[in-house]
């Protein structure tokens, strides 16, 4: 075994670790589920990024900038601005409200802020978040299969099957507090990645003479996508859709549960400005960072290679050639901790909705904390064994990590999005409004999804948001003197 698996080896062990030591912590649910609202700003900033830029940005960015070319960079303006965006109009607002409803997860903020006594919201926002999450954390369980691959040729169904396991296993015993400090590790080990590999790249091929838009014109010829235009070749109305395309991404940043809840577990709404700071530092250089990683994996090996080679494994291969093999090794961990950090966020999250919105609250079974918390880790083995088998189905059907994201991402941003963006910031919203914008954000996604004639015309994670938005707004209106 190389250097480079002796460190991944090692992580990996050092990750089962702090699932252990952080056993011990969790006593109640709010610890399991929040860390006990204790964190302070550098935890949370470091969580919030670790478990946003899941293995979309580290496997998935850079294989689409290779396959898609200049015209991806939307996507790149979109993360940041969305990140920006969320800090600002949710996180010091969230905050306060939770604690103010006594509330330790969204569905649980909103049935208490509207006084829902039909329970409609918490039902559906629980089946949403375990809906999209399942897919969510699949795709994460997908990339480890892709990273293990490219490091040590082993099968793709037993990389998926061993990244999930240590995932599980972890998250099973640490609950937040364990996936909180591992984040902040993780979020290091990402951004010096990010940061190092793109600029280590640049290096090496200013040796050769080769250009930028040399590569991108010889991508022309292979990939027929025009690689060299920030508008994909395309003119008037069609490059402004697919610019709103591209920008849509940051949109989702206003609802995903699994990034908001870090906002809830901030040690107090005062720190919240600190975090903001320390978060977008990290968010601008990281996110530039992952795209410029395809560039220069696409100039380095040639567009050729990737004829061959799957693009999502670009980062990794990357990182093999041009550093040496201990910094190789932490870099690609990195590649793997934007995997779990999401992963088991997402898993605690869907957990949540499961134990604490639908079992405890809506079905009204009253446990000891004690029972809750062993609940709780029941069902992320039962969930996480849910998204395994949907990852190994991807794998087997060919399907790409970048749309397997896209697809939960705007299902569950469109469908928070709205109704915490208009609560949070507009008194007139209504229960009836934040109902209407669960369904119509859930829907509109599902079915837009699935119609390749929608999705050719608008992404659906433009479509859904909007649409939320307008029904949230519409139905609070009309319902105004139903209060």
């Amino acid at each position: 075994m190389d250097m480079i698996g002796i460190i991944f080896i090692l992580y990996l062990t050092f990750l089962l670790g702090v699932g252990i030591w952080t056993f011990k912590f969790n006593k109640t649910q709010e610890d399991y589920l929040l860390a006990g609202r204790k964190l302070g700003p550098w935890v949370t900033a470091f969580s919030e990024r670790a478990s946003g830029e899941s293995a979309w940005l580290l496997l998935a960015l850079p294989g689409a900038a290779i396959t898609v070319g200049l015209s991806e960079s939307w996507a790149v303006v979109g993360i940041i601005l969305g990140i920006i965006a969320s800090w600002f109009l949710i996180a010091e607002k969230l905050r306060e409200e939770t604690e103010k409803y006594d509330s330790l997860t969204i569905p649980q903020y909103l049935h208490r802020k509207f006084d829902d006594r039909s329970n409609i919201i918490r039902l559906f926002s629980s089946v949403i978040i375990a809906f999209f999450f399942l897919f969510y954390v699949s795709a994460q369980f997908h990339a480890s299969g892709k990273v293990l691959n490219s490091l040590f040729e082993l099968g793709p169904v037993t990389g998926i099957s061993i990244g999930a396991a240590i995932i599980i296993v972890y998250t099973l015993m640490g609950g937040f507090y364990a996936v909180a400090w591992t984040d902040l590790l993780q979020g290091i080990l990402m951004i010096g990645t990010l940061i190092i590999l793109p600029i280590a790249g640049y290096i090496e091929l200013s040796e050769s003479g080769m250009t930028l838009s040399d590569g991108l014109a010889k991508a022309d010829s292979i990939f027929h996508n025009n690689n060299g235009s920030f508008f994909g070749g395309k003119e008037k109305m069609a490059a402004v859709v697919a610019t709103l395309g591209g920008l849509s991404w940051g949109l989702g940043y206003l609802g995903q549960p699994h990034l908001v809840i870090r906002y809830m577990a901030i040690r107090s709404s005062k720190d919240v400005k600190v975090a903001r700071k320390i978060a977008i530092a990290w968010a601008i250089p990281g996110i530039t960072g992952a795209f410029l990683i395809g560039l220069v994996a696409l100039l380095y090996f040639g567009p050729e290679y990737f004829l061959t080679i799957d693009p999502e494994q670009a980062m990794p291969l990357l990182a093999s050639k041009l550093l040496h093999p201990i910094l190789a090794g932490l870099f690609i961990s990195g590649a793997v901790a934007a995997m779990m950090s999401t992963a088991d966020s997402q898993l605690l999250v869907s957990t949540s909705a499961v134990t604490e919105d639908f079992y405890h609250q809506y079905l009204g079974n009253q446990l000891s904390e004690k029972s809750l918390v062993k609940m709780s880790r029941i069902m992320i083995v039962v969930l996480g064994l849910i998204a395994y088998g949907i990852a190994i189905f991807s794998e087997i059907q060919g399907k790409k990590i970048f749309g397997v994201v896209s697809y939960a991402w705007s299902g569950l941003g469109s469908a928070f999005g709205p109704a915490l963006v208009m609560t949070l910031w507009w008194k007139k919203t209504t229960r009836q409004g934040v109902i209407a914008g669960l369904i119509v954000g859930f829907l509109t996604t599902v079915i837009w999804a699935n119609i390749p004639e929608l999705k050719a015309i608008v992404t659906e994670r433009l479509s859904s948001f909007v649409f939320a938005f307008i029904a949230v707004y519409g139905v609070s209106i009309w319902t105004q003197n139903d209060h």
